[in-house]
């Protein structure tokens, strides 16, 4: 039985590169290290990972699956813009306003902010 989600890994080419992207940039807080095969970043109960894949035989830039809640999706999509990061305009739907971002390695993942109900 499963007990609970652990992780998501996203491939990217530099782990090291990539690590300083989504701690400096996307604001995640890194967790366990293993040199620059492996970082860990806490995100509540569990973990947003970045691998090197090619073991794996999954490629740098292939992932979209992803969704970060914040509490501001225009300032977050502000401050990836400040940074010259690629991202959406904001999508309007039902229950959230969400846009989505591409990495250093072309992955994409999504920013969201629920809204009240």
């Amino acid at each position: 039985m499963i007990k609970r989600f652990a992780f998501a890994a996203y491939p990217v080419s530099d782990v090291p590169a990539s690590t300083a992207f989504y701690r400096d940039v996307v604001g995640l807080t890194p967790g366990q290290s293993f040199g620059d095969t492996w970082t860990e970043f806490d995100v509540g109960e569990s973990a947003f990972v970045l691998t090197k894949g090619e073991s794996v035989g999954v490629a740098a830039g292939s992932q979209f699956s992803a969704a970060f809640e914040v509490d501001d999706v225009a300032a977050a999509r502000a401050r990836f813009l400040e940074h010259g990061v690629e991202v959406t305009e904001i999508n309007d739907s039902p229950v959230c306003w969400s846009c989505f971002v591409t990495d250093p390695d072309g992955n994409r993942f999504a920013i969201h902010q629920l809204k009240s109900h």
